[in-house]
């Protein structure tokens, strides 16, 4: 089959290739619960920028050599192609959205659903992945999809949407009519976010983004206000806080400052969820103490997570804003997220 291979790490993104396209050896059913997928769609993540930056090398590859040459892409949807001998339910030609990590569904975090802990791998990010024809995953990361939903138009969701979506049930459980959340970042995720925070709470939403595309993207998105980060955007959000801050912050950046400016967007008692990544967490103890503010990391979300995820899809809720690559054209996605070309989801159909 085909696929995109990343086959050496650039630190500083600079290169003017990061995958290449060209033949690999089928994948194959080896367990009785495993499923083959065909592709239809696979999204194209700042995470897979990470990846060939090197941030996740020393985890998923301390020599430098144990996944290289590597298949990136852990956002994926398609059709099932073949099953295992212990799978039934499924057939042939079925629409399914994979949950982004394989466990093995025995150890207690998997047991109470939080399949994203334990032990586990990520296609795409600790082995081979999506940016190709077809992948192996297993009947338990299977979510079927409505007919109404087609494969590439959901891809992304497999990953941005999930995480989206984790994190907005988790503020949205706390979020009252009359309070505020502020989004900071409308990419990929971002745009994501704010339609479930739409979808499941009252409270005003708030964008915040360096880029005009974003901010028109957040506003189409359900954004009731929207801020350009233009290093008054602290200030933007007291004022229309009326001095006080949000009760939750979201950050889908996580780097270049965002952190540091999004706790001062955090009011009393309130929680700054950390979606993104890149920079540490700087943050004075005493302020945090005397503040009770809560700091939240998210990882990814569970099997149920997704499911519910598609049916605020299916209902309409929700809708994933996509640019359509080929496969063959991943290294021009990849280069286009870098430049911040790509409004909402790059998705690349085999």
């Amino acid at each position: 089959m085909k696929a995109a291979v990343l086959h050496k790490y650039d630190e500083s993104l600079t290169a003017s290739n990061w995958v290449t396209y060209e033949d690999v050896p089928d994948p194959k059913i080896t367990k009785p619960t495993d499923v083959l997928v065909k592709i239809g769609g696979a999204g194209v993540c700042r995470t897979d920028l990470h990846v060939i930056e090197g941030q996740w090398r020393s985890r998923m590859d301390p020599d430098g050599k144990t996944l290289l040459p590597y298949i990136m892409g852990h956002e994926n949807a398609g059709w099932i192609e073949e099953v295992g001998s212990e799978v039934t339910g499924l057939k042939k030609g079925d629409p399914v959205i994979l949950h982004p990590r394989l466990s093995s569904g025995f150890e207690i975090e998997h047991r109470r659903g939080e399949d994203m802990h334990g032990t586990g791998t990520f296609p795409g990010v600790s082995e081979n992945g999506g940016y190709a024809e077809a992948l192996v995953t297993s009947v338990r990361n299977i979510v079927a999809l409505p007919k109404t939903l087609a494969p590439k138009a959901v891809a992304a969701y497999a990953d941005a949407g999930l995480t989206a979506y984790h994190v907005a049930k988790k503020a949205s459980r706390t979020l009252l009519p009359g309070q505020f959340v502020v989004a900071i970042g409308a990419g990929g995720l971002g745009h994501i976010g704010i339609q479930c925070l739409k979808a499941m709470c009252a409270a005003e939403i708030i964008v915040v983004d360096m880029s005009d595309m974003a901010l028109k993207l957040a506003k189409e998105s359900g954004a009731d206000h929207v801020v350009k980060a233009d290093g008054n955007e602290v200030e933007a959000i007291m004022q229309i806080t009326k001095g006080f801050g949000a009760e939750a912050v979201i950050d889908f950046v996580g780097e270049k400052g965002s952190t540091k400016k999004g706790l001062e967007m955090t009011r009393p008692l309130g929680n700054y969820y950390i979606v993104g990544y890149g920079e540490d967490i700087v943050v004075n103890t005493l302020d945090l103490v005397t503040t009770e503010r809560n700091i939240i990391g998210n990882l990814v979300g569970t099997w149920a997570d997704l499911n519910e995820l598609m049916s605020l899809a299916e209902r309409g809720l929700v809708h994933l804003s996509t640019v359509e690559y080929t496969l063959k054209d991943a290294d021009q996605a990849l280069h286009d997220l870098n430049a911040g070309k790509v409004k909402g989801r790059a998705i690349l159909v085999p």
